[in-house]
């Protein structure tokens, strides 16, 4: 199976980019399966309904929130409503909305979960034990078994913590990606026991910034410690960033992974040949 999993969308340029790239690529690298976590697209403070659809319609499978998963009221409805939008499993003992992990349909008859959790490491909240929340859905969808194919988000400041949950389901998952801190890792890889795996899949969104926000109120906060103006998302042009994964129908496991950077100003990287997004300006 050929998976693209797309790090934090940030802002309106970072959501018009990727819904306009979701179809290139999903031609050229004859994608199967695309996750993309949307909790920054709507003026990089969580995801409305409407930009959820727009991301969704232009391709993505499945879209993940995470800490700032109900920052837009609306979306606590339509997560209970839309079986393709995820909230983190761990984000509240109960009654958050929505799901945290969900089996979804890919072609062929083949079969993905797909789960999120939040860390706890340098979280503005102490959120529960996000080790423990995933282990009951890594024992129910034993991958190659039930699913073809097992994706875990992991979204969380530390990477410490991001590896040590890569590790946690290493043999288990087929793909485990940390999302949050809006900086491409250069580690991809494939762990001992089959798991694709990248320390952060960076965001997709203008990279002359401060991890996307206009840099001016940002380096204020800083240098001041004193804020004047809300930070707003940079508008320049964007990166789409992420992971590109094969994983093998009959054990789960994966074959190849290789960081994706597209657009922008970052260095250039995915499977060859690089489909060419003038979309991203």
């Amino acid at each position: 199976m050929r998976i693209l999993f797309l790090g934090d969308v940030m802002g309106r340029a970072g959501r018009q980019a990727v819904a306009a790239a979701l179809p290139v690529l999903r031609r050229d690298w004859r994608l199967d399966f695309i996750v993309v976590n949307g909790e920054n697209a709507t003026g990089g403070m969580g995801l409305s309904p409407d930009h959820a659809k727009l991301l969704l319609e232009a391709g993505a499978d499945c879209v993940t929130l995470g800490d700032h998963a109900f920052d837009q009221r609306a979306m606590r409805e339509f997560a209970s409503s839309e079986p393709r939008i995820l909230r983190p499993l761990n984000f509240a003992k109960s009654g958050a909305p929505g799901q945290g992990a969900r089996v979804y349909e890919a072609p062929g008859g083949r079969r993905v979960a797909v789960a999120q959790v939040l860390g706890q490491v340098f979280m503005r909240q102490p959120y529960d034990d996000p080790f423990s929340a995933i282990e009951p859905v890594l024992r129910s969808y034993p991958r190659g078994g039930q699913v073809q194919a097992v994706i875990v988000d992991m979204h969380c400041e530390a990477t410490s913590e991001k590896a040590a949950m890569g590790h946690w389901c290493d043999g288990r998952a087929s793909l485990v990606v940390g999302t949050h801190t809006h900086i491409p890792t250069a580690d991809a890889q494939i762990l001992g026991g089959g798991t694709g795996y990248q320390t952060d899949a960076g965001m997709c969104g203008d990279y002359d910034s401060v991890i996307g926000m206009q840099k001016d109120e940002p380096m204020r906060r800083f240098i001041t410690g004193m804020s004047q103006t809300r930070f707003t998302p940079a508008l320049g042009a964007v990166t789409v960033s992420g992971v590109y994964a094969e994983t093998d129908d009959a054990t789960g496991k994966a074959v190849r992974v290789e960081m994706v950077r597209l657009g922008g100003r970052l260095a250039q990287a995915g499977p060859e040949p690089l489909p060419v997004l003038g979309v991203l300006g």
